[in-house]
């Protein structure tokens, strides 16, 4: 039982040490984007905060979503953040799952790559609305009264440029459209088209419905805010995703140009030329007959015999 254990654990560390090999030569092609893509998540941040400057507290609007579902009180605020943290962390945790498991159908840089060019584009469409029209915040540290509802003037650029978790969590003015339902949008979908088990994709809908739900109980956006999410967000990865090229699918072929070549990753078809004596030339497919321990080809067969008693 100790030496089967031993074997799979070798096995695993091979994989996991070929795997990163692989993705570290994909990031070394691909890092301009996956720094982008990071840049593009501060200067959102950015924004997020710099709007908050502007927000004044007010009475909340009138919203179909506040009659129709029953507010959950700042007692269960956190159930909305909890869904959201294990959609968050379980798509990440998926996209590093090639390093661990043997079936694997995606690169990890690739796929973060394609999640954060979607999550760029969805971003900038939000800085733009929210800055267009800012609306008094429906959550409770944005309401009158709470001294979270307005930020004072900043005594330096510093203090502007630096972002901070407790901003982050409670920042006001930024609601059209949510950015919680950008993320959740964007892997779920990210997750149907390159996931493999389909009762995880159908969960994974199931939990961002539940959660789009539970933000409108929370009173964290406005039920606009969420239905603006849903199109939008599902237009722009559409649209992108057909701009984008396609990933290589690690099934076939083409994927082993990533790979390290060792003898795991040879193919059945390339096996098969080796026991026929055949080499990876399409031209070389003849077949070809064993005389006397000799190979020969089709049309050439010369009976080794015949021709020493002819001389």
């Amino acid at each position: 039982m100790s030496f089967y254990i031993g074997r799979e654990a070798s096995k695993l560390w091979k994989r996991f040490c070929a795997e990163t090999t692989t993705e570290i030569n994909l990031l070394a092609e691909n890092w301009k984007y996956i720094l982008g893509g990071l840049v593009g998540q501060y200067i959102h941040g950015l924004a997020a905060r710099g709007v908050h400057y502007f927000h004044r507290p007010g009475p909340t609007l009138q919203d179909a979503g506040f009659f129709l579902l029953p507010e959950l009180g700042q007692d269960r605020a956190y159930i909305s953040e909890t869904v959201f943290t294990f959609i968050f962390l379980s798509f990440v945790l998926w996209t590093f799952h090639p390093f661990i498991f043997k079936n694997k159908k995606i690169y990890t840089v690739l796929i973060w790559c394609r999640v954060l060019a979607f999550l760029v584009a969805c971003q900038f469409l939000r800085i733009i609305t929210f800055y267009s029209t800012q609306l008094p915040g429906p959550n409770y540290h944005c309401r009158e009264g709470s001294k979270l509802a307005r930020l004072p003037r900043p005594d330096n650029i510093f203090e502007v440029l630096l972002i901070v978790p407790r901003g982050v969590l409670y920042g006001c003015g930024d609601l059209i459209f949510s950015s919680h339902m950008i993320f959740s949008l964007v892997f779920v979908r990210t997750y149907h088209k390159y996931g493999t088990r389909l009762f995880v994709k159908q969960f994974a809908w199931l939990m961002v419905i539940i959660q789009s739900l539970l933000i409108v109980a929370s009173r964290k956006h406005y039920t606009v805010d969420v239905v603006v999410a849903w199109y939008t967000v599902n237009l722009v990865v559409f649209f992108i995703d057909k701009t984008l090229p396609e990933l290589p699918d690690r099934s076939s072929g083409a994927a082993t140009l990533f790979l390290p070549l060792t003898n795991i990753n040879r193919t059945k078809e390339e096996n098969h030329k080796l026991l026929n004596g055949n080499s990876g030339d399409a031209a070389d497919w003849r077949p070809r007959t064993q005389v006397n321990g000799k190979i020969m080809e089709d049309g050439n067969v010369v009976h080794v015999e015949a021709v020493i008693n002819s001389v």
